[in-house]
């Protein structure tokens, strides 16, 4: 047996680097395999119900029915929570990345407590998230800006798309805050050396210099966190998203539907769930789409930013 071995190892064959090679090339294939099973068997059992008609109207409250079932709101609602949540979550992420890459003592306990609240952050439920926003954003500052306002009626203390996007940005920030510093980090230090050489103060150097570059990356981290809230259903039960609406959401202190907790309702509270399901495959495919469609515009912007800053060196 030794004999064999040290033949094989003579003409440069490890069999323990190849059976890792292949256990890992093995693993990675029936990932693959998992993710188009799963994509092909949406698209089929959806495309027969996507129609221009389904995704351009607003449904009926029985929208349980395919001739009356729509999911207009629900592209919109959708998008609009996506949108605002970035809105939200880039800066603050972008600049606690900022602070703990460039300003902040490695060794300094208030950096330790921070990095370790982020990585806590990182793992709780999405379950707990919609609870806080419940009780923070909703019964807290809404109803005490309510108060301090002398609204008629509810008006900040009740769900809307502000809270359930408010909500989403806490449950998303540790992804946009990792990928800022691992992009942060990635900068050559002679660049910022070169810039501090030349007279530029520290943040004219982060502004200027190390930002632009690190651009693509903070991107990346957008993207993870468009992919990871756009599907979210928990956190929004209990802050923003209705059963129904007969109409679209007009300002941010407004209710909305989702398509996530859309098809929550479709396969948990239909009267009949073998003739609801082409409408919940459907919505499904919807929500698929448009995830992939928002990554989409991330990515494409995340490109042209590569070559215009290859086209500058």
């Amino acid at each position: 047996m030794s004999t064999h071995r040290q033949h094989f190892r003579s003409k440069g064959l490890d069999f323990s680097s190849a059976f890792f090679t292949s256990l890992t090339g093995f693993a990675t294939a029936l990932i693959l395999a998992i993710l188009v099973i799963i994509l092909l068997n949406v698209f089929l059992n959806g495309w027969s119900g996507l129609s221009w008609r389904f995704v351009s109207t607003i449904p009926q409250k029985d929208f349980f029915e395919a001739g009356s079932a729509a999911v207009l709101p629900m592209i919109v609602g959708t998008t609009i929570r996506v949108f605002v949540m970035t809105l939200f979550v880039i800066p603050v992420g972008v600049i606690t990345a900022i602070y703990l890459t460039e300003y902040a003592s490695t060794t300094s306990l208030y950096t330790r407590v921070i990095r370790a609240a982020v990585n806590n952050l990182a793992g709780v439920p999405s379950i707990v998230f919609g609870l806080f926003g419940l009780g923070f954003f909703i019964n807290f500052i809404g109803k005490n800006l309510d108060a301090a306002l002398h609204t008629a009626g509810p008006q900040f203390g009740q769900p809307a798309v502000l809270w359930a996007s408010l909500t989403l940005a806490v449950m998303t920030l540790p992804v946009v805050i990792v990928a800022t510093e691992e992009s942060l980090k990635a900068i050559p230090p002679g660049l910022r050396e070169a810039s501090l050489a030349l007279g530029a103060t520290k943040l004219e150097t982060i502004c200027k210099i190390v930002l632009p570059n690190a651009l693509p990356g903070i991107l990346t981290g957008a993207i993870l966190a468009i992919s990871r809230a756009a599907g979210e259903v928990a956190p929004i039960m209990f802050t923003g998203a209705a059963y129904y609406m007969a109409d679209l959401p007009k300002k941010v202190t407004d209710q909305f539907m989702d398509l996530g907790y859309h098809i929550y309702v479709l396969s948990t509270q239909s009267p009949d769930i073998e003739k609801t399901r082409p409408i919940l495959y459907a919505t499904v495919l919807v929500l698929l789409l448009l995830t992939f469609s928002l990554n989409l515009v991330a990515i494409v912007v995340r490109a042209r930013m590569r070559r215009a800053m290859r086209a500058l060196h």
